[in-house]
């Protein structure tokens, strides 16, 4: 059964219920002290049930039946639940690392290099060039703000500039690569990552059904571009995402994909000083 963060609400608000209740129920018909009567009826719903306290009159057993019945179940239903959200929030973990490492080896076998090549011919680059230099002293809301310029950015790679002949060739080279990523279940949980290797694995198999891409009507190079664009913009969402994952989580890694950032023309993976 799937954890449900209401389930869980509703378990403790029931318990929280049996056990104030309770305790005022057993006060008032046994005339033990608020302690006591608390003492009980969490031992009661515990299964403990130690003995040393016990109701001596007719409603007060009565009472302990209640509690038994209402307590006990909700008890160990709220102590599942709880388990439950602690195993599967170090799941969520795991499945994260895993994911975080399929983006990278995507990045360092793909996304880099085709983030390279494009823009070099998004005529729009200069708008966002500079913010695109990420450093190790950025903050989360430097993250956050360039993801929001992102958004409303305009990418302009431009028909006359793009060689889809050797996009063509790169891509194909690529397509067993993409397809392996695509395969492992794990991405899906990644909803971002996945759209954008679906728009690349598109444009893939749009541009292998033309035999000579360096021929085609003007209509069918704009469809194509308007692709490139679509996976462009995702990529270039996903690759600032992937940084700050490295920043916090990887320096050294972070480090590395400062000095190939594919949008730094002064670029040197080399540490000169």
């Amino acid at each position: 059964m799937a954890f449900s963060p209401s389930r869980l609400q509703s378990y403790l608000l029931l318990l929280f219920s049996v056990l104030i209740i309770g305790t005022l129920a057993i006060m008032l018909v046994e005339g033990w002290s608020g302690f006591d009567a608390f003492y009980f009826v969490v031992v009661t719903v515990a299964t403990v049930g130690y003995g040393d306290f016990s109701p001596s009159t007719v409603y007060g057993r009565a009472i302990a039946i209640v509690i038994i019945i209402a307590g006990v179940g909700t008890f160990v239903a709220a102590f599942a639940d709880i388990v439950e959200t602690l195993l599967s929030r170090e799941e969520r973990k795991e499945r994260r690392k895993k994911i975080n490492m399929i983006v990278g080896i995507f990045f360092s076998e793909f996304g880099t290099g085709m983030l390279r090549t494009l823009s070099k011919h998004d005529l729009c680059i200069g708008e966002i060039q500079k913010e695109l230099l990420v450093s190790a002293t950025w903050s989360p809301s430097d993250f956050e703000q360039l993801k929001t310029r992102l958004r409303s950015h305009p990418y302009c790679i431009a028909q006359e500039s793009v060689d889809l002949t050797g996009l063509k060739q790169t891509l194909s080279q690529k397509k067993g690569f993409l397809i392996a990523l695509l395969e492992n279940p794990v991405i899906f949980e990644h909803d971002s990552f996945t759209e954008t290797l679906q728009a690349f694995f598109h444009l893939t198999e749009e541009l292998m059904y033309r035999e000579n891409p360096s021929n085609l009507p003007h209509a069918d190079i704009a469809h194509l571009v308007h692709d490139i664009n679509r996976g462009y913009r995702l990529l270039v969402f996903e690759w600032v995402t992937y940084m700050e994952h490295l920043q916090v989580h990887y320096p050294y890694l972070f480090s590395l994909a400062m000095r190939t950032n594919p949008f730094d023309q002064e670029a040197q993976v080399e540490i000169r000083e």
